[in-house]
């Protein structure tokens, strides 16, 4: 038996299996090893930067001393966990807050301020809206919010001024709300910052940031998957320049034994299939000649079009909507901003309404506790802003429909490298790590080989 070619510990000859001499069957394994450990190896990559969502792990005893003693390159990796925890989460929801952050600064900040988007939502139908779902029920909104701050003031005063106050409130409500949107849109750049909003509400939501980042490069992700089959033709070269090393035995490189170079080719082929894949998706952003660039043009570059209409359709639907601006607006950290604003302007409409009607309240309740009725009335006024905004689905999505055309144009006119740029940084700063990756199951799928085939 030779036992060169002699798989599971000498019990397998394959040169007596199958009729060939140890260089064929080498060309036909090797080979076929390299394409599946390009293909799991890219596989399994892509699904390292999605998945999973949360950090999933189990406690090891010895971890939580071990850890501050570790290499702080290794320390970052999202293996880890307070407590002794291993485990692993996938590497864009573990950096869902600088992921975030670079999806603001990549796409959103370039399609416009926080003011271009409350313009482009068209506030004189958000006004209507709002209106059209607070008429209705204002008559016993008021009553509700008067009896809950101030029921004894509410109830002295005089049942004619409330009367007339309900009737002028229902009357002018439109032209109020108009002039409330028109005071807010004045006002929005410094009620709320686009940036904290789209940051904070995708690091709580590491789902949604994952299926905005996957969406936006999911064929080009597919293709990173695919291309691991280059693995073959790489399988080829190693095949070959083992069989030299076997029949020739050049006495410089004889000095490592032939399962060493199997491993450092298969860890190679692992490693350049890896690069060769981030390279064709992501380089170059415009065309080039062939004789820099095989492949002339980056494959993300060159669906920039199709990916900006999928991309603006994410943040329309998913990040920017009427419901995450609303409840920033008034629950994030601009909120007391916000109803200070509101409350100023609905303090000023309360005068202007009551009009002569103002003394006799005045009369009725006190100075001091008509005041403090109007501010709380304000108060209460702006905490019923949120649901008359996100109430109705179909204007909701009528919204967004609105912000989906912005965005879409917007991103389809960014310039070729800055558009690429958005989906390379979520995958730029960790590429190490999947090179390593590869490499590493390179080398697993060489042993696997040796242990097959032998050496």
């Amino acid at each position: 038996m030779n036992a060169t070619a002699a798989g599971f510990f000498g019990l397998l000859d394959w040169e007596e299996i199958t009729g060939l001499n140890k260089f064929w069957v080498d060309m036909i394994s090797i080979p076929i090893f390299s394409a599946v450990a390009g293909l799991i190896t890219n596989w399994t990559g892509v699904i390292m930067l999605f998945a999973p969502v949360r950090f999933t792990g189990f406690y090891v005893p010895g971890l939580k001393r071990l850890f501050p003693l570790l290499p702080r390159m290794v320390q970052i990796l999202p293996t880890f966990a307070p407590g002794g925890i291993l485990g692993f989460q996938g590497f864009i929801p573990a950096r869902a807050e600088k992921m975030a952050s670079l999806v603001v600064d990549n796409a959103v900040a370039k399609i416009g301020t926080a003011q271009d988007f409350f313009y482009q939502m068209e506030p004189e139908a958000i006004a209507d809206q709002v209106a059209k779902v607070a008429q209705p029920n204002l008559r016993e909104m008021v009553d509700r919010i008067m009896s809950q701050e101030h029921p004894q003031l509410w109830a002295d005063l005089p049942p004619r001024a409330r009367e007339i106050l309900h009737s002028r409130v229902e009357s002018e409500l439109p032209a109020i709300t108009h002039r409330a949107f028109d005071f807010i849109g004045e006002n929005f750049n410094q009620l709320l910052d686009i940036k904290l909003m789209v940051v904070g509400f995708l690091r709580e939501r590491r789902d949604i940031l994952k299926d905005v980042v996957y969406g936006l490069g999911a064929p080009e992700l597919r293709f990173m998957v695919r291309i691991g089959l280059l693995g073959f033709p790489f399988g080829i070269g190693l095949a070959l320049w083992l069989s030299w090393l076997h029949y020739f035995h050049p006495p410089v490189l004889t000095i490592l034994p032939n399962w060493v170079w199997v491993l450092i080719g298969a860890a190679a082929v692992g490693v350049v299939v890896n690069i060769i894949a981030i390279k064709v998706v992501f380089e170059p952003s415009t065309p080039q000649p062939w004789y820099k660039y095989l492949w002339k043009h980056a494959k993300f570059a060159k669906r920039q079009e199709q990916a900006a209409t999928d991309f603006g359709h994410a943040i329309a639907y998913q990040v920017v909507t009427l419901d995450i601006i609303a409840n920033d607006l008034l629950e994030g950290p601009s909120g007391d901003k916000t109803r200070a604003v509101i409350e100023h302007f609905l303090k000023k409409e309360i005068d202007r309404i009551l009009g002569p009607l103002k003394q006799v309240a005045r009369l009725a309740v006190g100075g001091k506790e008509f005041d403090a009725l109007q501010d709380s009335a304000g108060k209460s006024l702006a905490s019923e802003f949120r649901p008359w905004l996100s109430e109705d689905v179909e204007f909701s999505k009528s919204t967004a429909a609105k912000i989906d055309t912005l965005a879409s144009q917007k991103l389809r006119e960014l310039p070729a490298d800055e558009f690429v740029e958005m989906l390379y940084t979520a995958i730029e700063q960790d590429a190490w790590l999947l090179y390593l990756h590869g490499g590493l199951l390179g080398i697993i799928v060489g042993a696997t080989h040796i242990l097959i085939f032998g050496v």
